[in-house]
């Protein structure tokens, strides 16, 4: 068995990529669009770690998603957790949880994803 990807829908593309890619540094590993299914499908990874995979679920048509759906948080381990969240919070981006005990922080995306940030090490 290989881990492949985590899911999260989102409500709007452009804001969601600015956030993903332009702020918390992840790249886009390949988009597909399906005219007939009426969704468009993201895929993003951190830079050097192209395995584990953040798929980006996009319906054409307005949905509106609640919280609820047994979805925890999305992880990322970093190299440093106080100047990550120095840059993100540089970036516009509110740390929901500082980083008090140097091990963990938590932000969240546009759609209100949680979003862990863990010391390497």
């Amino acid at each position: 068995m290989k881990y492949l990807h985590t899911m999260v829908r989102i409500t709007d593309i452009k804001s969601s990529i600015h956030f993903y890619c332009e702020k918390l540094g992840l790249k886009e590993i390949k988009r597909y669009e399906n005219k007939e299914g009426r969704f468009t499908l993201i895929f993003l990874a951190a830079p050097g770690d192209e395995e584990a995979q953040l798929e980006l679920t996009y319906n054409w048509d307005s949905e509106v998603y609640g919280e609820g759906r047994n979805f925890g948080h999305l992880a990322y381990q970093v190299e440093n957790i106080y100047e990550t969240c120095k840059g993100l919070m540089d970036a516009g981006i509110l740390i929901n949880r500082p980083p008090r005990d140097g091990q963990m922080a938590f932000i969240r995306s546009p759609d209100n994803i949680s979003i862990e940030l863990l010391q390497k090490g």
